[in-house]
């Protein structure tokens, strides 16, 4: 059951990655004229793929680490995003208007690296230690 809870989270932000990926290009078309208006520096970098991966990769560390994540949990954890990420690219070449792109793999790389980095800073290291951790799945 511990391991059904702490794996909840990464589920749902899969579920709603794939989500967002199953719309048709028409559909985010309509999307990011309203988002641009609010962040004009939006264009030149995808910050849909950024934030959801950013996300993505705090939910796989809780999942998958104690109080202290090691070096080799957060490379596990980089690894697993960009092999999600890769997947939901491949998802997305069979939905009308979409692409494979691997700026946007790229793009999840990075806010899944942004992710980890800031978990390392020591005052967020402190206060990710103090999250509710399982001692044991």
């Amino acid at each position: 059951m511990k391991l059904l809870i702490r794996w909840s989270p990464s589920i749902l932000v899969m579920a709603a990655i794939f989500l967002f990926s199953h719309r048709t290009g028409d559909d985010l078309n309509s999307l990011l004229p309203f988002f641009q208006k609010w962040v004009p520096w939006m264009e030149g970098f995808d910050w849909g793929h950024f934030i959801a991966y950013f996300v993505l990769s705090l939910t796989y560390l809780w999942a998958l680490s104690g109080p202290r994540p090691g070096p080799g949990v957060m490379i596990s954890v980089l690894l697993l995003c960009l092999v999600y990420g890769a997947t939901d690219e491949y998802h997305q070449t069979f939905v009308e208007g979409r692409m494979a792109d691997w700026k946007d793999l790229r793009n999840d790389g990075i806010g899944a690296a942004a992710a980890l980095l800031m978990v390392s800073l020591p005052g967020m290291s402190r206060l990710y230690s103090k999250l509710p951790h399982a001692k044991k799945y």
